[in-house]
């Protein structure tokens, strides 16, 4: 919020454009709930509305979402901000379950298109029917289940191994910034899987990215960003440009390697009968791009948006994850004891340089650990909060009526801490609300048995996983655009937890809060210091040490 705030002549300025656009544009019918108007935030401002709330700094907007959450429990409330049109704010998830049933309803719309468009011109972020439809064909072709085999059997172990030799090189250097080591394993990941391409957390496209993501998100918090970017955009621009440029370079690397592969005979749709061969699928995302969508330009904005989408999201979890599991130890304890379990079953595993197999480590086989993931997303969610826009007059399963442009909003960071959802201790760390426990497993004391009756499948008499229904835990969104890397993202962090955590210690090199600083996902603002020990282990790699023994 920078470029926001850090004058005080742009504050008076945008308020006088506030009054004036204010008086101009007169709102439409009204949005009602059952004939009355809805009731609004107790600190609304007449004439200004919330609008001067959405200029605060993002952590603080969160924190007044929250605040509205648990004010007014499942009741949609208006909101009101100066040029933008009428919008609520929902909490309840039977009315995003309507929402998700709904697609062609509610859509990006022209409110998220024309704040976003800059960075992400036709990417499926702005995409809406027919073409929306083509990029995500596009999508389901890359995250195949082949291509996930050679993710978690060939490619993840690759960059893991190499992040693990980095960070044992780094264990006599002092402090780690995890948020790098994550971001720099997800940019390697999709770089070469989705686009044939070496790339790096640190590259120059991969900074410019992280600053015009935050300057796009400070487009949805100012209603005035036409004016106040005349004086303050000129490194936002710059920034897309560098952007803009490495999408030309991906579809332009894309394109020489069709030709090429055209010239060899090799098939182009990125399938294979060896799928446990990393150079036979890389490329396969672009590849499958220019397949459905064949405009080049399109094309170059499709890929950005899914790069933004496999590498930040994934990385920023993992990052939230460790921070979490650095303030509970017991966490810590029951995930290496998780592990060890699983070892023990797994005595004939190929032990690598690191002394374990990462390819044991599937979802299924780490419910715990998983469940750390999941409770992660639940407090940090990467996407903290989505806008959609009516295409149509409609009414909401609470009653709410909603006039054609109206906007709808829902702050997934505050949905996931209703204690109307997730009981009295939603602002607590507690994974286990995500376990069932079978009555041979019961769980410690302390630990509850939550959500019985919608556990999935498991093995064994050990904890399940729970599944929560989209509009509960809408982390991965749901309906027709539920979240295509769901598995991706799984799989990631069901093989990088527990890897790193069973090889390493790390304990925190910073005090107080972390918090997200200001983009269109969340990524923790000045990374995630921590001091990191190698563990010694016995030879086989199959144990605790002796020290370890009371974690």
């Amino acid at each position: 919020m920078g470029l926001l705030l850090g004058s005080g002549s742009y504050i008076i300025a945008a308020l006088i454009l506030i009054l004036l656009a204010r008086a101009i544009f007169r709102p439409g019918r009204a949005i009602r709930r059952n004939g009355d108007r809805l009731r609004k935030p107790p600190d609304t401002l007449p004439l200004v509305g919330n609008g001067l709330k959405f200029l605060q700094a993002r952590w603080k907007l969160l924190g007044w979402f929250n605040s509205c959450q648990r004010h007014f429990g499942y009741e949609t409330v208006a909101l009101t901000v100066p040029t933008l049109p009428p919008g609520v704010l929902i909490h309840d998830p039977k009315n995003l379950e309507f929402v998700f049933k709904h697609e062609g309803l509610f859509t990006k719309g022209a409110f998220v298109r024309q704040r976003s468009w800059d960075l992400f011109g036709n990417g499926i972020i702005n995409a809406d029917g027919d073409f929306w439809k083509l990029q995500r064909k596009a999508g389901l072709a890359f995250l195949n289940s082949a291509n996930l085999r050679v993710l978690t059997e060939v490619a993840l172990p690759q960059y893991l191994r190499e992040s693990i030799a980095d960070l044992r090189s780094s264990t006599d250097r002092g402090v780690v910034d995890l948020q790098h080591v994550f971001h720099e394993i997800t940019t390697k990941l999709m770089g070469k899987m989705a686009y044939n391409m070496e790339m790096h957390a640190d590259d120059e496209f991969s900074k410019s990215f992280d600053f015009a993501s935050g300057a796009t998100a400070e487009r949805f918090q100012n209603p005035l960003w036409p004016v106040t970017e005349l004086f303050t955009g000129s490194r936002f621009r710059r920034s897309v440009a560098i952007v803009k440029d490495f999408g030309r370079r991906i579809v332009t690397s894309a394109v020489q390697d069709r030709a090429g592969q055209r010239l060899q005979g090799k098939k182009l749709d990125g399938s294979t009968d060896e799928s446990n061969h990393l150079d036979q699928i890389s490329g396969s995302l672009i590849q499958s791009l220019l397949e459905a969508i064949g405009n080049e330009e399109m094309v170059a904005d499709a890929a950005l948006t899914y790069l933004s989408a496999g590498r930040d999201t994934t990385g920023q979890a993992l990052t939230w994850a460790f921070y979490l599991l650095m303030q509970h130890p017991e966490a810590v304890a029951k995930i290496r004891n998780e592990i060890q379990l699983l070892l023990s079953t797994n005595q004939a595993q190929d032990q690598d340089k690191s002394g374990l197999d990462p390819t044991l480590f599937i979802p299924a086989s780490v419910p715990y650990t998983m469940a750390v993931f999941y409770e992660t997303l639940r407090l940090y969610p990467p996407i903290p909060f989505e806008i959609r826009q009516c295409q149509e007059d409609t009414t909401l399963p609470d009653g709410t009526f909603l006039p054609k442009h109206s906007v709808l909003v829902w702050c997934l960071w505050a949905m996931q801490r209703s204690r109307e959802t997730w009981g009295e201790d939603a602002d607590e760390f507690r994974p286990e609300r995500f376990l069932y426990f079978s009555s041979s497993s019961s769980p410690s004391e302390g630990e509850s048995e939550d959500g019985n009756k919608k556990r999935e499948s498991g093995a064994g008499d050990g904890p399940r996983l729970i599944s929560r229904s989209a509009p509960e835990f809408p982390v991965f969104y749901g309906g027709a655009r539920t979240c295509l890397g769901r598995k991706m993202a799984e799989a990631i962090a069901a093989q990088t937890i527990p890897t790193l955590l069973w090889l390493f210690d790390f304990k925190p090199a910073f005090e107080g809060e972390r918090i997200s600083k200001t983009s269109l996902t969340l990524p923790m603002e000045g990374g995630l210091p921590a001091i990191v020990t190698e563990i010694e282990r016995s030879s086989n790699g199959g144990g605790y040490s002796p020290a370890l023994g009371g974690r």
